[in-house]
């Protein structure tokens, strides 16, 4: 920019003058709209525009926060999609070396998973204020935080009485007393629409008590796994939705979460191993598992899909080995949820040594079922669950220390007649400070160990940008856009969204390449994913389910395949474009690339390519409604003539001669 102003002083005060027969009024450039800000999610596509006149053509050149020309920023829009905040300002000029301009303008980027791809830019509060106590005399900050296009406006109110002057994201009252006490809340809005955060109460502590210190985490992660689909064991059908809607449970108390459907002993032991690399000192950790399991020698045990039958110890996941290995990475709170079967195998076997946990008080287990006993899952109200996750999921948001919580899971449990008396909610744990899942983040003083486990989790759920793919022979542009159900489901939208005289009856199908399976395709449980699709917002033409994205090798591509009659021939033409999206969410952290972590089982493991083997239950044979369904995968010979000598409740399982060793 310093060249260009330099260029057009040398133009303004050189000897040269400029003869015409025709006299040109000139005028100056005249911003007569300015670029306005925005708040978005990441890679959230926004355009900022600038309105200006003056004499003859004028052009446009916009520059970033470095002052660097925008690559193709010469037009009055510019249209970007960022992962992180970026500023802008445009120079308006006309032939006469008449320039002006712009005010910088801010595209502000805040990491909001939730936003519906529908969002037209209303504004969508993202933090909301917090109550609190305080002493008297002390200052108190209450902050709210908002998307928008453009970026909101904010205005404060105390018990309903709007508060002068108090315009920003962040208020900041000080000296508390009786007259600042009460409910604060905030009003956000921009052109598009008027919201409302949530009240927060500041109260004021009697002066003989203090405050009791709010409990607090550096950061929150979860690991969701849900196997369903087994290659040799009965299929499920509630880990499904029990993992989606605890995903998003768990996303509304500010964890970052990872949410993997049907996974393989391998897929499972790399997704814990990645999953221990965002611990910490003062995270908040949870484990989450509903899938077939059982116990063994007081150890528990969680069921790969490919384990085959009889399965044995190593083909399993044991769950005090991560619990071990989370107890290692030190981190505040370590909550262990599952939602399986805890039957005993080889009952009469030799007990095995547990090694006993460090003392370190921030441990909870909470298991669906006590020892010996089955875990069920039912219908209720046409969608598949798991009863004790069912109950989970209704009190999970509480304020209240995590075991209060699933005391009251306990409690429910223990009313629902469909299993009174076979499931009984067993709790453990070891904290000797209130807890609770709610406890909010505070990240001073740990910026960088943020940022790290900040890029770890986004490698997981990065999502591809929404793309636009003309058919220029055609006239029809078609759109696509993206949603993640899971960590390792991809749904992907395609939308006709213009078309031309020249074609009609547009009709689309999109493959993948390589072809991903999709493991939703059975009865009932297709219907149940369209449920969620329906809950998201889009209204697309074709929908393509792209699942197990933990196994792909390379990048993905789509293939839009486009069907039209020619208006003038009647022909029933057809056209397709590819687009490479790269390794979408999980793919990108190449699960299947990462070494197991139990050398032991590199030998041992019974491995075959699950990609084309994978064996889908028959859904038609699922239990009724009402009817509860045990989590408790068969594990016993195929009968044959060999086996009829063998007792035939009676697995195969191997002697435990690895109990005193914990790596994962």
């Amino acid at each position: 920019m310093t060249d260009y102003l330099k260029s057009a002083a040398l133009l303004r005060s050189g000897p040269y003058t400029l003869k015409s027969s025709t006299t040109v009024m000139r005028t100056e450039v005249v911003i007569l709209q300015q670029p306005m800000s925005v708040c978005v999610p990441p890679n959230h596509e926004v355009t900022i525009r600038v309105q200006a006149i003056g004499t003859g053509a004028l052009k446009y050149q916009w520059f970033d926060k470095q002052q660097t020309e925008v690559a193709g920023g010469t037009e009055p829009e510019l249209t970007v999609s960022l992962q992180r905040s970026g500023k802008y300002v445009c120079r308006v000029s006309d032939l006469y070396c008449n320039y002006q301009f712009t005010e910088w303008v801010k595209v502000r980027i805040l990491d909001e998973p939730g936003v519906s791809h529908a969002w037209r830019g209303e504004p969508h509060i993202v933090i909301h204020p917090i109550r609190q106590t305080v002493k008297p005399g002390e200052t108190f900050t209450l902050k709210c935080t908002a998307l928008g296009k453009p970026a909101p406006a904010y205005q404060w109110y105390r018990n309903g009485r709007i508060l002068p002057k108090q315009t920003t994201e962040t208020l900041r009252i000080e000296n508390a007393s009786a007259d600042t006490v009460g409910s604060y809340l905030c009003a956000v809005s921009n052109i598009l629409e008027e919201r409302w955060s949530e009240a927060a109460e500041i109260e004021i502590a009697p002066p003989d008590q203090q405050p009791t210190p709010t409990l607090m985490a550096t950061d929150k992660v979860a690991l969701l796994i849900g196997n369903l689909n087994y290659n040799y064991h009965p299929g499920l059908m509630a880990p499904t939705m029990d993992v989606h809607e605890l995903a998003n449970l768990l996303q509304q108390l500010g964890f970052r979460v990872v949410s993997l459907l049907d996974l393989t002993l391998q897929e499972m032991q790399a997704a814990i191993d990645k999953f221990l690399q965002l611990l910490d000192r003062g995270v908040y950790a949870v484990f989450y598992y509903a899938g077939h399991g059982y116990e063994h020698s007081g150890r528990n045990y969680l069921v790969a899909i490919d384990a085959p039958r009889p399965y044995r110890t190593e083909n399993c996941v044991c769950v005090q080995r991560v619990m071990h290995s989370m107890q290692e990475r030190k981190a505040q709170l370590n909550v262990i949820l599952l939602d399986t079967c805890r039957k005993w195998y080889k009952q009469k076997g030799p007990p095995s040594e547990i090694k006993p946990l460090a003392p370190l008080g921030n441990t909870v287990y909470g298991y669906a079922t006590s020892e010996d006993a089955e875990a069920f899952e039912v219908q209720d109200g046409g969608k598949s669950t798991g009863i004790f996750t069912k109950y989970l999921n209704k009190h999970v948001l509480k304020p209240e220390r995590v075991t209060h919580v699933l005391e009251q899971v306990s409690e429910d449990l223990g009313k629902d007649a469909l299993v009174r008396g076979r499931q009984v909610v067993e709790i453990r744990h070891t904290l000797t400070e209130p807890r609770a899942l709610t406890d909010p983040v505070r990240t001073s003083g740990h910026t960088m160990e943020l940022c790290r486990r900040d890029a770890c989790w986004k490698q997981a759920n990065v999502l591809p940008g929404r793309r636009s793919l003309d058919f220029p022979y055609c006239g029809v542009k078609v759109e696509l856009s993206f949603s993640a159900l899971f960590s390792n489901v991809l749904v992907v939208f395609g939308t006709v969204r213009n078309t031309s005289a020249k074609a009609q009856d547009c009709t689309l199908i999109l493959e993948s390449e390589p072809q991903m399976q999709d493991i939703f395709s059975g009865s009932g449980r297709s219907e149940e994913m369209d449920s969620l699709l329906v809950n998201s917002g889009e209204t697309p033409d074709c929908t393509l389910r792209l699942c197990c994205l933990q196994r792909l090798q390379g990048s993905l591509v789509i293939k839009v395949t486009l069907h039209y009659t020619h208006t003038q021939t009647k022909e029933r033409l057809t056209v397709s474009k590819e687009l490479d999206i790269g390794r979408p969410l999980i793919a990108s952290c190449k699960l299947n690339q990462m070494r197991p972590v139990d050398r032991r089982q590199e030998s041992r493991v019974h491995t075959m390519d699950h990609m084309s083997n994978i064996r889908y239950p028959h859904h038609q044979n699922h239990p009724r409604p009402a009817r509860p369904y045990t989590r408790k995968a068969e594990n016993r010979l195929q009968s044959s003539a060999k086996s009829t000598s063998m007792s035939s409740n009676e697995p195969e399982e191997n002697d435990e001669n690895d109990s005193n060793e914990f790596t994962m």
